[in-house]
């Protein structure tokens, strides 16, 4: 198990920065796929950006190259660097954990969310 704790929302301009926090209960080297979904009112939560153990990094194409995901595995920590905002970005930021203790087994965490809204 994990718990994640979000951070770093708030209220931004578009064309803004932000950089999100997730901090992790354990260390996070170990644990298979770390990312970002979010849901804006309305909508389905959606992936935003993941990034797995190894390092291979996953992004919408909605937020290619404007946004950035890291980790520090010291910390136990993923972040979200998130550039050139836009209003469409507007929406509450779900940190993810995915544990896969055996083959074909996924187990899902959840942080609590953190609102990003972007005003135009």
């Amino acid at each position: 198990q994990v718990q994640l704790v979000e951070s770093g929302g708030g209220l931004v301009q578009a064309g803004g920065s932000l950089r999100l926090s997730c901090a992790a209960s354990r260390s996070i080297s170990s644990i298979n796929a770390m990312g970002w979904y979010r849901q804006a009112p309305g909508n389905e939560r959606e992936l935003v950006a993941t990034m797995t153990s190894g390092s291979v990094r996953n992004y919408a194409d909605s937020v290619k190259g404007r946004f950035t995901i890291s980790r520090d595995n010291a910390k136990n920590t993923v972040y979200l660097q998130m550039n050139s905002l836009k209003s469409e970005d507007t929406a509450v930021y779900y940190c993810n954990a995915k544990i896969s203790p055996m083959y074909g087994t996924v187990y899902n965490y959840w942080g609590q969310g953190t609102q990003v809204t972007v005003s135009s």
